[in-house]
């Protein structure tokens, strides 16, 4: 079951906050107010997103939640911490949450800074060197820098 929510006006109906509700329940989060204005703004339609907390604010603000830039922040972080979402760095202080939490490589437009998905049909990574003593590999983003000619 999905909602109907737009993060470009910010808005969203009873089923995207069910949804949002669900969502949370997953990870074992309490659905505070601002927790579930966000939740529906990034999953409430059932569709993947690329946000930055940036995007978020607004859309929160354009839907007349009163939620703080660095309450969005906290928010993200921890929909993270809890496997929720995935946050990927493209450049030392831009980050995005990704909705889509599988393995997946992206295309970062660096034109107009737009994170979207790539396909993994075309990605093949077939060694990566061994991790110092005591660590171990996390993880692996693929980040795939376009310029429009």
């Amino acid at each position: 079951m999905t909602g109907s929510c737009d993060i470009e006006d910010g808005g969203c109906d009873e089923g995207a906050r069910r949804v949002a509700a669900a969502w949370l329940a997953t990870a074992g989060l309490r659905p505070t107010r601002q927790r579930l204005a966000l939740a529906a703004l990034l999953i409430g339609d059932g569709g993947h997103r690329h946000v930055t907390a940036e995007s978020l604010h607004a859309a929160a603000r354009r839907n007349g939640a009163g939620v703080a830039l660095a309450t969005v922040y906290n928010t993200l972080k921890s929909f993270t911490e809890a496997g929720l979402l995935t946050e990927i760095t493209v450049d030392g202080a831009r980050s995005y949450f990704d909705t889509r939490t599988e393995d997946h490589p992206h295309f970062y437009w660096e034109d107009d800074g737009a994170l979207t998905d790539a396909p993994s049909n075309g990605v093949e990574i077939t060694r990566l060197p061994t991790p110092p003593e005591g660590s171990e590999i996390a993880r692996v983003d693929v980040v795939i820098r376009l310029r429009r000619r």
